[in-house]
């Protein structure tokens, strides 16, 4: 006997949130699976704070740096990065959450959820076209670069440890990476 598990469509998703059925529920949307979201460990709940301020920082007027919120994505998809690095649309975020179209690259935190964020959400994010993400392994201490979104998979993979790293977007901009993986 196989089994078969029920797909959720994003406005399925949304009612379900809006009638509170998942209000206890620390959960996001991959792929139309409602999935548990790791809790979030001191380590990783530092290090996130502390960079989305550096980004928000250095990024200053020219990008909006939205920490734990949701995106929405057109493969059934409404995961809660980290951090998103997205366009500044104002009260347009009140209709909407950030589309493909307004993100400049995404940011996840790793320690119980490192294969989630690797293999899982690296595949969903590469899917609809997002340039860049990066994931920091808190056990390894070390930054993960995905790039060039090709074929529902990133074509170019870097690993960092230090130095600093230019995101695509903003070219001009020197990151730290040290200030993204300890904050």
């Amino acid at each position: 006997m196989s089994v078969m598990t029920a797909k959720w469509t994003i406005d399925e998703y949304h009612r379900m949130i809006a009638a509170g059925i998942l209000s206890d529920r620390k959960v996001e949307l991959l792929k139309g699976k409602i999935v548990e979201m790791s809790p979030e460990g001191k380590p990783h709940a530092y290090s996130s704070d502390e960079a989305g301020e550096y980004l928000a920082r250095l990024l200053a007027e020219r990008a909006k740096v939205r920490q734990a919120k949701p995106i929405t994505l057109p493969n059934d998809s409404e995961p809660e990065p980290d951090i998103a690095i997205v366009q500044r649309l104002g009260r347009e975020y009140r209709e909407h959450h950030p589309y493909p179209e307004n993100i400049f690259w995404l940011i996840e935190y790793a320690n119980s959820s490192l294969e989630k964020d690797l293999e899982t959400k690296s595949k969903i994010y590469a899917e609809v076209g997002i340039p860049e993400y990066w994931v920091v392994n808190l056990k390894k201490l070390h930054l993960v670069v995905f790039r060039e979104p090709l074929d529902g998979e990133y074509a170019a993979k870097l690993t960092l440890t230090a130095g600093t790293i230019q995101p695509l977007a903003f070219p001009d901009v020197s990151v730290s990476v040290e200030q993204i993986i300890n904050g």
